[in-house]
């Protein structure tokens, strides 16, 4: 699409899209990694042994280098609901605003003092305390990020509210918007699929690591080797058990969308007519980019598609075309003549999401997946009985490997949202239609805001989310690059020295280390 062309509608969804998929970037690796260094942390209390402190200490600092830089980040998430899109801020605002509430009073205010009491409580308060702070942030980590899965499954499947005087939605029931099995299923599938990032990112950087300890020809006695060592193993079976789970969850979700949402998951699919068996597509040619449905062709796998969506092999599956008249029917072929809907007041309504993105996106997702997993498997043979890899391809390609699970919990958010298309808020279709609440993306956006306005937000967040981004990426790279140790073996300035693991004093600490405080 030409740039000239685009509406205020456009520029805004891309505003949200790019600062939201930025965001989404770090979400999954705080949560995760949350989860690893406090497992980490629990083992060096409960065995005292200086490997599972450094590992604490070092994958720590990463974790809290993510977490400043993705509060920073989704900061601007809540802003734009008043910046570009008023109109759904008003009509989500009963439902949205006790889950919003009890995100940042109870779930990030737990998570950020507690934090705070890890952060600075080496040496300085007892040490069973002190890893409770930390698993008191980390479960304020998982809350936040529940309450947060609640209010967009809300608006894939609206449930616990009625259709007010005014036509917006009232809240009747909040344990119903809590429990949402749409909520319950991505929550679920985001944990899991958390831990995946979280696991990748030990294995490439800790191979990584043992390799280079192995070629510089340091002995496997060190305590920095214990530490690499430890990380690929953990990473490796973290990542291998979450894959499982996030194929157990992914299968519950898709049955939910093909009940809630089935132009999203026929979309997926490519599935242009109804069929019984439904085959799976494996790849898809044609006029995908044109959304010309009948103009897709693809490889399939005969039947799989209706297993997938209903745990047999001969059920049918509605298909795109026929839902897109299915949908003109209940809800118009045309956008209301009103002013609320701008340029695209009295216009068709194209039900059907972007084939393209939606197929693709799908597809990356699971592929994505599958490379991580794969890794972790090769993670785990290659340091089987103590040895050390040193294949450049293994090694590397498993540090490039890291960025795997960042790209399928990516195009698994842009497949969830851009499916859900033309509606922001999706009818939930175990209800009859006069009842039904459901919103346009068409009239979501604010009203007294100008296309250039949007512009300008959307340029300036990017040119600061880019620069936010090279500092993460510095920062990061900076503290990989160092390690656990000096090069002599030596420990790191500022880890405690052999035998006082909680020797925590300031002397000694490298005063250029702009995370020294932390520790």
């Amino acid at each position: 699409m030409d740039v000239v062309a685009l509406d205020t509608l456009d520029v805004a969804r891309w505003q949200f899209g790019i600062t939201t998929v930025y965001h989404f970037l770090m979400v999954p690796l705080t949560i995760g990694l949350g989860i690893l260094v406090a497992i980490m942390h629990t083992m060096w209390v409960r065995t005292d042994k200086p490997e599972w402190l450094r590992m604490t200490r070092f994958w720590g600092r990463i974790y809290l280098i993510n977490f400043a830089l993705g509060v920073a980040t989704g900061l601007v998430q809540e802003f734009q609901f008043g910046l570009a899109w008023s109109e759904y801020s008003r009509f989500v605002g009963d439902v949205f605003g006790s889950l919003l509430a009890l995100e940042a009073l109870l779930a990030f205010f737990l998570e950020s003092t507690f934090l705070g009491l890890w952060i600075f409580g080496w040496g300085r308060i007892p040490k069973k305390l002190h890893l409770a702070a930390l698993w008191a942030a980390v479960i304020g980590s998982i809350v936040s990020a529940y309450f947060i899965i609640a209010a967009n499954s809300w608006m894939q499947h609206p449930v616990g509210v009625e259709v007010g005087a005014d036509g917006r939605p009232v809240q009747v029931d909040f344990l119903a918007v809590l429990t949402n099995n749409t909520a319950l299923a991505a929550f679920s599938h985001a944990i899991v699929a958390a831990l995946m990032v979280a696991g990748a990112l030990l294995v490439g950087i800790g191979l990584w690591h043992l390799r280079k300890r192995k070629l510089a020809g340091r002995p496997t006695g060190e305590v920095d080797h214990g530490v690499w060592r430890r990380s690929v193993r953990l990473g490796g079976f973290v990542s291998l058990a979450a894959f499982v789970l996030v194929a157990v969850t992914g299968d519950w979700q898709a049955k939910l969308m093909y009940a809630q949402q089935p132009l999203k998951m026929s979309s997926a699919e490519a599935l242009c007519e109804t069929e019984a068996p439904a085959p799976f597509s494996i790849f898809a040619f044609g006029k995908l980019g044109s959304n010309e449905c009948d103009d897709v062709h693809s490889w399939t796998v005969p039947g799989l598609l209706s297993f997938l969506a209903h745990s047999d092999f001969e059920s049918a599956v509605p298909g795109v075309n026929e839902l897109q008249e299915e949908y003109a029917a209940l809800y118009g072929e045309t956008y209301p003549d009103d002013p609320s809907f701008g340029e695209n007041a009295g216009g068709r309504i194209d039900y059907s999401p972007l084939l393209a993105v939606t197929y693709w996106s799908f597809r990356l997702m699971i592929g994505m997946g599958l490379v991580s997993a794969a890794v972790a498997a090769y993670a785990l043979w290659a340091t089987r009985r103590g040895r050390v890899p040193t294949s450049r391809i293994g090694v590397y390609g498993a540090l490039l490997a890291v960025a795997a699970p960042f790209v399928a919990n990516a195009t698994g958010w842009i497949f969830t949202e851009m499916g859900r298309q033309p509606f922001v808020v999706y009818p939930n279709p175990d209800v009859p239609v006069g009842e039904q609440v459901y919103f346009f993306t068409a009239q979501a956006v604010s009203p007294g805001i100008s296309t250039g306005e949007v512009w300008t937000s959307l340029i300036g967040l990017t040119l600061v989310y880019g620069v936010l981004a090279v500092i993460e990426l510095w920062l990061i790279t900076r503290f990989v690059r160092r390690g656990v140790t000096t090069g002599d073996g030596t420990p790191t300035p500022g880890s405690p020295p052999e035998g006082t693991p909680d020797d925590d004093g300031a002397a000694g600490r490298d005063r250029d280390d702009v995370l020294s405080f932390a520790y």
